[in-house]
């Protein structure tokens, strides 16, 4: 039972499709990570281990991290980074068996650091789903200058595109900052046309990155706590599951 289980928070139920958080494992160590599901895993859908830092480890760390998060029924999955440079170093084949060795049952599909044709985006996504992988796909550029080339058209003919190829999700790029990317301006608030014209394909199958609270404030009180959100540092897990369900000041009494 939860401590003040008597107050009225507002439901935060997740189904297979909201009310979904991504966490950003940029380095935890071990201790860390089970800190992490201990106090705050039953809130936690994915954990990402943020660009090319899976690398960075010896593989018994890796693995036994994805235990830790497996065990408490979190899907685990290395950044995007990684899959980019397998690809040009055409040796996906590789990176799809070494993902799998380490423990990670989901993959990210990115061009966020380079560039691929649609044929070969199509056929990633459908070659890391035929391997039993949970797949994540991202839209947008990590450079803000040729990110703010993709207009918001383009944004969604990809996002339907993804779907269409079999991507569970579609992550919406953000990066850590947070800001003049994306659907955010150069102070990291929302352009709100941009963000309203996603919304009318529908927002089950987005994962927006909202790595900083005015934004998570912002779509959880458009949206309502059922919104997906990613990119949350691993220290802001349970203050996002605060906004969810009206318990921090900025959503009090603000949602249902």
């Amino acid at each position: 039972m939860h401590a003040y289980e008597f107050l009225n928070k507002v439901p935060h139920s997740k189904t297979s499709t909201t009310g979904l958080s991504m966490i950003l494992d940029k380095g935890l160590g071990l201790n860390e990570a089970s800190d992490l599901v201990q106090s705050a895993g039953e809130y936690i859908d994915f954990i990402k281990f943020g660009w090319g830092t899976a690398a960075t480890f010896e593989s018994d760390l890796v693995v036994k991290k994805n235990k830790i998060y497996h065990d408490n029924k979190i899907l685990t999955y290395p950044g995007g980074t990684l899959l980019e440079i397998a690809i040009q170093e055409k040796k996906l084949d590789l990176f799809f068996k070494e993902t799998s060795r380490l423990g990670f049952n989901a993959i990210e599909v990115s061009d966020g650091s380079t560039s691929l044709s649609k044929k070969i985006r199509d056929n990633v996504i459908f070659l890391a789903r035929e391997k039993g992988f949970f797949v994540v796909s991202e839209v947008g550029k990590k450079n803000p200058l040729l990110d703010h080339k993709i207009s918001i058209e383009t944004r969604v003919s990809q996002i339907q595109s993804d779907i269409s190829s079999g991507s569970n999700f579609v992550i919406i790029e953000a990066r850590e900052a947070g800001k003049n990317i994306g659907i955010y301006d150069e102070s990291g608030n929302i352009i709100s046309q941009e963000l309203d014209i996603l919304a009318e394909i529908g927002t089950d199958k987005l994962i927006f990155e909202a790595p900083l609270k005015k934004q998570q404030v912002d779509l959880i009180l458009k949206f309502g706590p059922q919104v997906n959100l990613g990119n949350i540092a691993s220290t802001d897990a349970i203050s996002l599951e605060t906004l969810r369900t009206g318990l921090r000041g900025d959503t009090v009494g603000k949602i249902k």
